[in-house]
Parts: structure tokens; sequence; C-alpha cells
């Protein structure tokens, strides 16, 4: 039996999407009608699609072959999508195997906020999503194929391919994971050793040689960031193998899974017997079933923005007062760095998402009534997958009964926490999201006085000079998405956290992003309206009394009703120096990008454009 808030709060999604939603429908039925679609090419333009092939190839995309497009994200620089060089080839071959073909259909820009965190590249960290998004209806719009797999990992790469190929989801669409490098310098350590840099207690040597220890080889980071964030979602909306996530590269049993995936796909082709379009499988329930998946495990909170500009996609509309209603019924089951010490290899090791599911699903606290690629139903995901070492092929088996580590996954029955840690914040700054899944009970609540900063590196600079003392609220305004394009701004952490560790009440609050890494000090984030487009936000001074209340879901500025109603919002900076890294070319994303709450895109329509 389904919990009642979570029936509730989905019918209220349906309901409210119910316009939206049609249309997205009838689209998608109609383009899938006009199948197979090669039919509709002419004979110059199929000439043109298999050129390249190989005789064999060409031959079978003359007729009604399956031909699947593979959109990857490989590059060799970052760490997360090297391994995926030479996933398109054992793709190539499992399909020749199962006589059907495989393309490459394009590629998509894959950058890492690892690499881009504190400089000017972050500023198009956000916008690379809808990049992404656009390259792959790019990719796909040559209407060759008859499904699509997706190669992607961190994180705007998964979230735009979702938002690309949901505009082609009248094909079947399977998501590739290539997972996560092994576990590396412990994530304590880790931290111990960026506030002794933030102290200035040791040099760029000493920071670099533990950075270098942690982030050391193929796969993506092992902390439970947005990156591995988007695993776990796609995992339990349907579209990615049963327990794949967090399956290391460069092993047999992670090249197993992309046969598999491949296989899968094909099943559900229009050419088979078993039809599943993307459409089918990406429904209101599903995308409850994300934001519960969120909630579970404590994961990014980049997510409340893409699952909205995701489910848009779609053309279901959601927004923060659904993820807050969930979050009070969604106990927090797992401790996954930042959030504990454990990392996403030893979340795994302890049944991984396949016993979140089981036990989700055994306290009525997701659908199980969905399609997804495996069939009907989410207890299909309640199974493991290992490689049968005679044919190299994967072997479904129920997967473990229970956690293998209470200490990193748990039921239920016995939580870490009650709730899902993510909450909705609201008052006279406007709404906001806070993550306190990785706080302790004593920062749940913050009143003290602002410190107004117009970037990160204006308050690195204040600590440096040591001026900040005392208990404050750091508000640093002017990283909204048309600002800046709404950098992260994990630059903060450091600092933040050493003053608290000093024993004084500290907080954040900023309409920009931290991601599922902020972290030990409380963070009102995504405050919307942003300060850029007249947000009250951008009516604090240097001196007022803010309340950030986590258990009260407060957002307040203590300041006079008529003192406030005098104030003028500060003026925002958008044009600062537009030909550093090519920031001229996206005034008009940001320009043209909604709000937090809307999914800051500027290419997902609103539904009164729809």
């Amino acid at each position: 039996m389904t919990h009642t808030t979570i029936s509730a709060v989905t019918k209220r999604i349906t309901e409210r999407s119910a316009r939206t939603r049609a249309i997205y429908l009838e689209a998608m039925k109609q383009a899938g009608a006009r199948s197979p679609f090669r039919e509709a090419l002419s004979c110059g333009n199929l000439a043109h699609g298999f050129a390249a092939c190989d005789t064999h190839d060409k031959e079978k995309l003359k007729g009604p072959t399956a031909n699947i497009g593979i959109l990857t994200a490989y590059n060799d620089m970052l760490s997360a999508h090297q391994p995926y060089k030479d996933f398109p080839d054992v793709i190539k071959d499992e399909a020749r195997t199962q006589g059907a073909v495989a393309q490459v259909a394009g590629a998509t820009p894959a950058m890492c906020d690892g690499v881009t965190q504190g400089q000017v590249g972050m500023e198009f960290s956000l916008f690379s999503r809808d990049v992404i998004a656009l390259s792959t209806v790019v990719a796909l719009s040559h209407n060759m194929f008859d499904a699509a797999m997706c190669l992607g990992l961190c994180d705007k790469i998964v979230p735009g391919m979702l938002i690309g190929a949901l505009h082609y989801g009248y094909l079947p669409v399977v998501f590739v994971p290539a997972g996560p490098m092994p576990s590396g310098l412990p994530n304590k350590e880790k931290v111990r050793i960026r506030e002794l840099y933030a102290k200035g207690e040791i040099g760029k040597e000493g920071l670099l040689e533990a950075e270098s220890a942690s982030y050391h080889s193929a796969g993506t980071c092992t902390f439970y960031g947005t990156a591995n964030s988007n695993q776990m979602l796609v995992e339990m909306m349907g579209l990615q193998l049963p327990g794949s996530s967090f399956v290391n590269p460069n092993t047999p049993l992670r090249d197993a899974f992309t046969r598999e995936a491949t296989r899968t796909v094909l099943n559900h082709t229009i050419l088979s017997d078993s039809y599943r379009p993307m459409y089918e499988i990406v429904d209101e329930k599903a995308i409850v079933n994300a934001i519960i998946g969120l909630l579970a495990t404590g994961g990014s909170t980049n997510h409340t923005i893409h699952l909205i500009a995701i489910a848009r996609a779609a053309g279901i509309l959601i927004n923060w007062t659904d993820f807050d209603e969930l979050s009070n019924i969604i106990p927090l089951l797992c401790r996954i760095y930042p959030n504990g010490e454990a990392d996403v290899n030893h979340f795994h090791q302890a049944g991984g998402i396949p016993v979140l599911v089981q036990s989700l699903l055994n306290h009525g606290l997701m659908h199980d009534d969905v399609t997804t690629i495996m069939g009907k139903g989410m207890h299909s995901y309640c199974v493991e997958g290992t490689r049968d070492a005679s044919n190299g092929a994967i072997q479904w088996g129920a997967c473990v009964a229970a956690s293998q580590n209470e200490d990193v996954v748990r039921d239920p029955a016995n939580p870490f926490s009650p709730d899902g840690g993510t909450k909705l914040l609201q008052g006279n700054l406007g709404r906001a999201v806070i993550k306190t899944s990785a706080l302790k009970p004593e920062h749940y609540v913050v009143e003290a006085p602002a410190r107004v900063f117009t970037s990160q590196e204006a308050l690195h600079d204040a600590f440096k000079k040591g001026e900040l003392g005392g208990d404050m609220v750091a508000v640093v305004i002017g990283q909204g998405p048309k600002a800046n394009g709404m950098p992260e701004l994990h630059k903060l952490t450091p600092p933040l956290g050493v003053l608290q560790n000093m024993g004084f009440k500290v907080a954040l609050v900023t309409d920009g992003r931290m991601s599922g890494a902020s972290g030990k000090v409380p963070a009102a984030i995504h405050v919307s309206p942003e300060v850029a487009s007249g947000g009250l936000l951008g009516k604090v001074r240097d001196g007022d009394m803010i309340r950030v209340d986590a258990v009260h879901g407060v957002l307040e500025a203590l300041v006079d009703a008529d003192e406030w109603e005098r104030r003028s919002v500060t003026a925002i900076d958008t044009q600062k120096e537009p030909y550093l890294f090519g920031r001229m070319l996206f005034h008009s994303a940001r320009a043209a990008s909604t709000e937090a709450e809307q999914g800051a895109s500027f290419i997902v329509p609103l539904a009164e454009d729809l």
C-alpha cells in the first residue's frame, strides 16, 4: 500500500500537469506512428546516413533492421568520461550479434565542476545542461534511429541528455553508466586537509597531494554529489539497468552490463514485440520515485533544479512544495559523504540501489506500478546482476535481503533520520532549499547578523583578512542564473566550516548553488526570485538580523516592515568582462533563463508557453 502522502502529492502533480502532459503525449504518439523511421528518408538521405558504414551494416540499414543511436559524452580529460572511449565498439559488437546496427549519433559536451570550481568556467556549468539537451536533439535529428543509448554520467550531462531524449520520447532509451573510481583518500581526511589549507596551516603542495589521492583514477568521484545522484535517479526512474550504477569501470562486469543494456534497448524498439518508448517510462510516478530516491539517499540539491527541468520536458510540473512534503515522510536511509564517511563504493557493497528500492517498496514508500526498461513494476529492480563466467552474460538473481552495512544503508524501520533532509524555506526573502541531512541538529536554526557579499571571492578576502568573526549569516547575492549562470559556490565551504568549528553560529543564504557537497554548514540556497530578477534578498544590508530556520521552514530578514518597504534591491552587474572565456556568448542564455524553482533553463518552456 503506497503511503497516503506519496499518493496525494502524485495526484496533485498529475492534476497540475494535465494540460501540458497531454500536449507532450500527443506529440510523442504522433511521432511514434511515423515509423519505422528510416522509411521517411529519401535514397539520398539514407545514403548519406550510412556512407561510412561497412558493407554488412549498409545492407542491414537498407531494410527494417533496428539501429541504435549512441549519444556519448566521452572525453579523455575527465576521469568520469574517459572510460566511455571503448563503449561504442562494445555496443556495436553486441548489436551485430543481435542482428542489429549501432552508430554514434553524436557527442555532447561534458564539463566537470570539480575542474571549474571557483573559476570563470563555472559560470557556464548550469547552462551546459541545456547545451547538452540541444546537442542530444541535434544528434537524434537525423531520423536514422530506432532506439538510443546515452553514455553520460556527471552533473549536467545526465539531466541534459534526459531533457533532450525526452523530445524523442517515442524511442526506447537506455542510460549506460561507466561507474565510479575505486575508493581513495578517506573523505573525512580530505575535509581536514582542506580546512588546514583555508587556515593557512599547510601549503598548496600538501593540498594538491591530498586532492590527488582522492581523485586518483578513471571513473566518477566517489563522494555522493550530483554525478552519483544522477546514477541513482535514472536507475530509480527505470531507465538504467538494476544495480549497474556503481560498478567500477574497466572490469568484466562493467562490460557485461553495457552489453546487457544493448540487448535490453533492442528488445523494446518498434520493430520488436514489446515496444516500450521512453514516454511510457517517464511519467508522474517515475518523477515522484526519483524525488523519493533523492530524499532517501540524501542526494544532491542540484536536483531540486534539474528534476524540475527534466519533468517539464515531459510535460510534468513539479515544485519545491512537492519536494518538501515528500521529505517530511521519506526517511533518510543512507550515510554517504558528505552526509557520512562512506563513499558510493561502500554504498554499492552494502547492497546499493536494489536494497534501497526493496526496502522502500516494503514500506509503501515508492510507486511500484510503473513501467521500466526491465518491465512492469519497480520490484523488477530488486535484483542483482552477476556475470556468467561461461558466456559473459548478465545473470539476474534476487538482491540481498537487507543492508550489508547499517552504517551506510538502513531500512525505513531504523532510519538515520525520520525525514529526507531537503526542506523548503520561505519568508520575506523568497523561497529557498536547504539540505539538512549533513547538519547537526544544533545548526538547524541560525539567527545572526548579515554580512553581505556580491561574490564568493569577496567573502574569501574578508576571511583571509580576519574580518569575519562572531555569529554571522553570510548573504552572497548576484549568483543566480540571470546574474552569472548560477555557479556552485564550494569555495565558501572551507572558510565557513572553519568559523563554525570555532564555535560561531554560521549560515549561508544565497541565490546561487551549493550542490550535494554543501556539507555541515546550514545553507539556504537557490533563493528565488534571484536578486538579478528583483528578488528581495537584494534588500538585505550588513547587520540585518536574518533567521534561517530549517525546523519551521522560515527564511526571513527581521527588519521593520516600513524600513523593508523603503529599501531598494541592490543592482547586479550581469555584463562584467564579457569576452573572458566567452561570457558574451551566454548573454542570451542568462537573459532568457527561468528561476531556479522553474528549472533555471533557457530552453525548457514554462507551462503558460505551451
